[in-house]
């Protein structure tokens, strides 16, 4: 049996930080062409390579943005927010801890629950929305990045 004075002492410095790993060069290579079509075909790429590449967040955080409307960009940022969920969990994350925006391979996972805040606001489903937006500032308590925008207010 082992002395427990000699084993270390875990200092905890706050809650653990998930991070989910960056996207393969090749598969970040894929999305970005099928992100540089022209407006019209735009949609069909992104969601063909959502189609090829379920896994893939930051391929529903684009195909959400790219919604034809309200209830279709939910849809999308819906599935991407639990297939993130999963991710997350596949990472270690085991129900709290942070989620920062400071980590790049972490937005596509970050911008599907900015997304679905939004569009659950818009479609009046304000519990979600408030949900979504408390969840948003529990992963990342320094808010959600300029350039991502603001969380939409609830009833908007």
């Amino acid at each position: 049996m082992t002395d427990p004075s000699t084993q270390p002492i875990g200092l905890s410095t706050g809650l653990p930080s998930t991070v989910i790993p960056p996207l393969e060069p090749g598969v970040r290579h894929l999305l970005s062409q099928a992100l540089s079509q022209e407006p019209g075909s735009r949609r069909p790429a992104v969601a063909a390579f959502v189609a090829d590449h379920p896994r893939i967040l930051d391929g529903w955080a684009e195909l959400g943005g790219l919604g034809r409307d309200r209830i279709e960009a939910y849809a999308a940022f819906r599935v991407g927010y639990h297939r993130g969920l999963d991710a997350l969990r596949a990472n270690g994350w085991r129900g709290s801890g942070y989620v920062r925006w400071a980590a790049a391979s972490n937005h596509g996972f970050l911008r599907c629950l900015l997304g679905l805040q939004r569009r659950a606001a818009e479609i009046g489903e304000l519990d979600e929305a408030e949900r979504c937006a408390l969840f948003l500032l529990q992963l990342d308590p320094t808010g959600v990045p300029e350039e991502f925008g603001e969380i939409a207010p609830v009833g908007a």
